[in-house]
């Protein structure tokens, strides 16, 4: 897929970029279904956290008896599937993921002399296989690729993450090799890629401070691409992915680490401001910019929210009471809305890079990142509850 491609016809004028308060009453999904409005501002329990999380896995594992690749997409399932095995310790979730990555040969599409962070995503999986049974042979190709871009493939070469996706599929593991070999090098060469990326790419940069969220890539920045409204466009898997980037980064510095203050500021930031444009049903709008453009409830920026959100309050980084209520309710809005009986994970928007992609989004759209990130949201949760 190319990612750089541009929308379809023409846009409106930039505008001043102002986000619209939170949707209100309840909300139709494309497909004609209403979705559930005000769901409950409480946690449940971590054991009903844990069983929904297990409905999910389980019938996501009972439809791809084949793993299937080794891509950023699949590669974020089975950073949540591995997620869900720390919190359950269920040894069928450990083999599915051992034979899922001894099938690549712990791989990455490209080699070891990929730069993409796409293709770097499944080290993420790699390094939680490593850290649960130790073996240097599973981190030979994440190792290798990182190591290059930081010691011997242009390492004064910044730009590669000019889509706010990436840092997700690769500041991870920069953080963790990093930690793993205690060697800072990593993690300069990771603030100096993210660096570009928050503050150079386009111009400006990717990271609009003045509403705390992101624009996907250049393309949209100060309103180069705007809603049909003339809002910005700050795509909800796009935000999702930076929480997702900063929270798995975060866990894997050390606090003495310079940048982890910004990092930590940053994720606060993006959580306070998602938290003011959240639906009353608990979801997120693909597009957090503006409350009419294709409005209608969407998983996967929604589960990455409350993964962001759950792990901010357990860090202290925001004031429990004024957010946890907001997880709690993303949370109880997806078990309710989008999952289904048998464990099927719907209103998934699938690959794309704005709100236009992949509509509509349904009761039965599902992919394998969104379940990956599901599984995260609550995993993170249970910690919680």
């Amino acid at each position: 897929m190319d990612r750089r491609q541009l929308i379809a016809g023409g846009v409106a004028a930039a505008t001043a970029a102002t986000l619209l308060p939170a949707l209100s009453g309840t909300a139709t999904a494309a497909s004609g279904r209403a979705t559930t409005a005000a769901p409950s501002a409480q946690l449940p329990s971590r054991d009903d956290i844990i069983s929904v999380l297990r409905r999910v896995a389980d019938h996501w594992i009972g439809a791809h008896v084949n793993p299937g690749d080794n891509g950023w997409a699949n590669a974020t399932f089975f950073s949540g599937l591995l997620a869900l095995f720390r919190l359950t310790n269920d040894t069928a979730y450990l083999n599915y993921a051992r034979n899922w990555a001894e099938s690549h040969d712990y791989g990455l599409i490209g080699g070891t002399t990929t730069r993409h962070a796409d293709n770097q995503c499944a080290g993420q999986a790699y390094l939680d296989l490593y850290e649960i049974e130790p073996d240097d042979q599973k981190l030979d190709a994440i190792e290798t690729s990182l190591h290059r871009m930081v010691y011997t493939d242009q390492p004064g070469k910044n730009d590669d993450w000019w889509w706010d996706d990436a840092l997700h599929m690769a500041m991870p593991s920069f953080a963790r090799i990093g930690a793993l070999r205690d060697d800072p090098q990593y993690w300069e060469k990771l603030y100096s890629l993210y660096s570009h990326t928050k503050h150079a790419e386009g111009g400006p940069g990717l990271y609009d401070s003045a509403s705390g969220l992101w624009y996907r890539d250049a393309n949209f920045v100060r309103g180069g691409i705007v809603s049909p409204n003339g809002k910005p466009v700050f795509w909800s898997r796009g935000n999702g992915w930076v929480a997702g980037a900063h929270t798995k980064a975060l866990k894997a510095l050390p606090a003495a680490e310079r940048h982890v203050a910004e990092y930590r500021d940053t994720l606060r930031q993006l959580v306070t401001a998602t938290a003011k444009v959240q639906r009353t049903d608990g979801f997120w709008n693909v597009n957090l910019g503006d409350a009419a453009h294709l409005p209608g409830p969407e998983t996967s920026g929604t589960a990455f929210f409350v993964y962001g959100t759950a792990y901010a309050i357990g860090a202290g980084l925001v004031d429990s009471a004024a957010l946890l209520p907001v997880a709690a309710r993303g949370w109880n809005g997806l078990v309710a809305t989008a999952v289904h009986p048998d464990g099927v994970l719907g209103y998934v928007q699938k690959v794309g890079d704005r709100p236009e992609s992949s509509q509509p989004i349904t009761y039965d759209s599902t992919a394998d990142f969104g379940v990956g990130g599901f599984l995260l949201a609550g995993s993170q949760l249970a910690a919680l509850a």
